[in-house]
């Protein structure tokens, strides 16, 4: 990926360069120089804000996991609560009745 974006540089440098044709070769390679800099930089600045924002994304789904998984442990458990509430209930009725 960081080569295919240095050869694009180098090719739009060249490109513009080859737009203004009234630039000595010193001149050319010097231009040619300052853009691939700058466009490295910002393909550079890019792809790091690109890994921070990534890396946010990760901890705002992980924590919204978490809260999500404590919500369904939770009915889990009541539901569980009530099915032994009801058995309990259906046997203590069963065990009256027995009598």
């Amino acid at each position: 990926m960081a080569r295919a974006h240095l050869d694009d540089a180098h090719r739009e440098a060249r490109a513009l360069c080859a737009a203004l044709p009234w630039l000595t070769t010193a001149q050319a390679e010097d231009l040619s120089r300052h853009y691939v800099e700058q466009r490295i930089a910002l393909a550079r600045r890019l792809l790091q804000d690109t890994i921070r924002r990534a890396g946010e994304l990760r901890q705002e789904y992980e924590a919204r996991y978490r809260a999500l998984r404590r919500t369904l442990l939770r009915r889990h458990a009541a539901c569980a609560s009530v099915l032994v509430a009801c058995a309990a209930g259906i046997g203590t009725a069963v065990s009256a009745l027995g009598r």
